[in-house]
This record gives structure tokens, C-alpha cells and sequence, in this order.
């Protein structure tokens, strides 16, 4: 998907010689090519840049509208027929300075000493706290409450009814009707992404969104992520506990409940009423069926089906594991012979 320029700024177009120029980087096809985008391979649009990355051992989706590449020598293979590239032996690296030149984060020019910016747009219904921060192009509904001391940043959109509790903060985020972030959640930061540059690791850019549909609920000092080129999801009526952490391009569907301290990966979905007990962490990349139960503690790090019931690290079939257990507490305390 674009990316939003509610919440980045564009700063005008990049030809793709040039990016390759000022990144060392080998030129295959039209320098003049005009780049005005950035995107993930598979979802890239006419003007964006993707990049290919890792080994190259297996084929890659790549979006028939994306307009060029950035790749290292073990993708090469992988590059359609007629889409321009620079080669690269840090293709995301080479990425995410494409994507600085691009786009501006708004944030990073939001600045001044009024505290409720006269560009936001709130409805007059709504409350504002003593402490409450809002920023420029930020829209809040009728009858929301923005407590004490919570940031909303440029171009976030709350919809109507909604509690955001004291301290809370909200960036590059889009918030539906009665939403309830409790005390101290912290909404759309950049998320975990790390890649290898020149110099070592590097934190990788993240130019998408957080989307809480309506009725969802996010507990105190919960962390819900941004998307790394799409957006983060949590469906009707979700309900997150305190002390949780959901990573980037997370997926959940309507009615999941997380109980507090787990943990969830980038890149996961999770259908429609599972249930994930406390301390919970999911593995990136998996996706779990519909009404599924995790148990307390569990480690997933594999797919599991609609309608599952699973528990233990890794986590299994609930009567799989319930019987390595007893396996093993049978095996690991014999009775005393006399």
C-alpha cells in the first residue's frame, strides 16, 4: 500500500540512477526512472521501489506494478523480466535511504509551544485533559476523551466515543469508534525491524499504520506496532490486556482476546475469537485459524487450524501435550522400589 502522507511528508521524486550513484550500487535498466514511493516487493505500485533480500533459494512475489528493485546478487534470478535494479550487498539498507530521500516522518516537524495545535480538527463535544498533547492535522470524534498527559500525534484520526487514558500515546495510527486505550499504551512506534548495513545493524524504517477497529480495547502499558510498509490490524471488539506487545503487520481478527504479558511477532494473523492465555508468544510469520485456544506459557511456532486447542513450548495439541507431561512426570519420579 502508499504510503500515508497524513502522517509522512513526501519530499519529492528519486531517479533510480541517482539512488544507485549515491549508494554505490550496480544500475540495471532506465537511471531516469523516477522513483516517488517505497513498498514491500509484493505490494509495490507504479513509482515505488521494493527490495529483495536473503538468499534467493526460492521464488519471490513480486508486484506486476512495482517500478524497480533493489536487490542483492543471490536475487538477481528473481527480478521479473523488465523491471529496472540496482544491485546491492544490503538491498534494505540501500531501501531505507531511498525511502529518507522520499518521505519525511511528520513528527519529526511537529514543534512550537501549543500544546493542542490550531491545524488539529476536534469536535466540540470531545474532552481534553490538562497535560493532553495533540498535533497538527490530528481529528478527534464527538464525546472522546483524551486524558491527561496523552500525546496524539500529526495526523492521527480517533474516531467517535473513545477513552485514551493518561499518558497514552498515539502515532501514525488510524483508531475507530468506542476504542479504550487504557494508561501508558503506546500506539504506532516503529517496530522491531533490524537489518545489516555497512556498519552493522541498523534499525530498519517502518512506514505503516496501526488500525483499531471499532470496540477494541488495549490495555495499560501495552505496545502495538506499526507496520513496516502495511498496516497493523486489530479487529472489532479485540480485547489486549496489559503489558502486551504486538509487533509490526500483526493481523488480528474480530473478537481475539491476548492476555497480559504475551507476546506477539512480527508479520502474524489470527483469525476471528481465538483466545491466547497469559504470557503467550507466537513465533513471526504464523498464522493461527479461527477460535483457537492458546493455553498460559504457550510458545507457537508453527500454523495451527480453525477450532484448535494448543499449549507447551513448542506448543502442541492440547491432549499431545497433556500427555508428554504425564509422561514425564511419571518417567522423571518413579516410586521407591522396596
Amino acid at each position: 500500500m502508499p504510503v500515508d502522507v497524513r502522517f509522512f511528508a513526501p519530499l519529492g521524486a528519486l531517479s533510480l540512477g541517482e539512488l544507485a550513484s549515491q549508494t554505490g550500487s550496480d544500475l540495471h535498466g532506465d537511471g531516469d526512472l523516477e522513483l516517488t514511493g517505497i513498498s514491500s516487493a509484493v505490494n509495490g505500485r507504479r513509482g515505488d521501489l521494493g527490495f529483495l533480500d536473503g538468499e534467493g533459494k526460492s521464488p519471490i512475489d513480486v508486484s506486476s506494478d512495482i517500478s524497480a528493485l533493489v536487490v542483492n546478487t543471490a536475487n538477481i534470478a528473481h527480478v521479473p523480466e523488465g523491471i529496472p535494479y540496482i544491485v546491492s550487498k544490503f538491498p534494505r539498507h540501500v531501501h531505507g535511504l531511498a525511502a529518507a530521500k522520499l518521505f519525511r516522518s511528520r513528527q519529526l516537524d511537529w514543534h512550537g509551544g501549543d500544546a493542542i495545535s490550531s491545524d488539529a480538527t476536534i469536535d466540540e463535544t470531545a474532552k481534553i485533559a490538562p497535560g493532553a498533547v495533540i498535533a497538527p492535522g490530528a481529528v478527534i470524534g464527538a464525546g472522546t476523551i483524551i486524558s491527561a498527559n496523552a500525546v496524539i500525534g500529526p495526523g492521527v484520526q480517533i474516531g467517535r466515543n473513545c477513552t485514551i487514558g493518561p499518558g497514552a500515546s498515539v502515532f501514525c495510527a488510524l483508531i475507530g469508534d468506542h476504542v479504550r486505550l487504557l494508561s501508558g499504551a503506546r500506539i504506532g512506534e516503529a517496530g522491531f525491524g533490524v537489518m545489516p548495513g555497512p556498519n552493522g545493524a541498523e534499525d530498519a524504517p517502518h512506514y505503516g499504520r496501526v488500525i483499531l477497529q471499532d470496540h477494541v480495547t488495549v490495555g495499560a502499558n501495552s505496545c502495538i506496532d506499526r507496520g513496516a510498509f502495511d498496516d497493523t490490524i486489530l479487529g472489532e471488539r479485540t480485547r489486549i490486556d496489559n503489558l502486551c506487545q504486538i509487533a509490526h503487520n500483526v493481523v488480528l481478527g474480530r473478537s481475539v482476546l491476548m492476555a497480559a504479558f504475551g507476546g506477539i511477532s512480527g508479520s502474524v494473523q489470527i483469525g476471528d475469537g481465538s483466545m491466547l492465555g497469559g504470557r503467550v508468544g507466537i513465533a513471526d510469520h504464523v498464522r493461527v485459524g479461527e477460535g483457537v485456544s492458546l493455553a498460559a506459557s504457550s510458545g507457537l511456532f508453527r500454523n495451527i487450524e480453525d477450532g484448535e486447542t494448543w499449549g507447551g513450548t513448542p506448543a502442541k495439541p492440547l491432549r499431545q501435550w497433556m500427555r508428554e507431561i504425564a509422561w514425564l512426570q511419571k518417567n522423571a519420579n518413579p516410586k521407591k522400589k522396596g
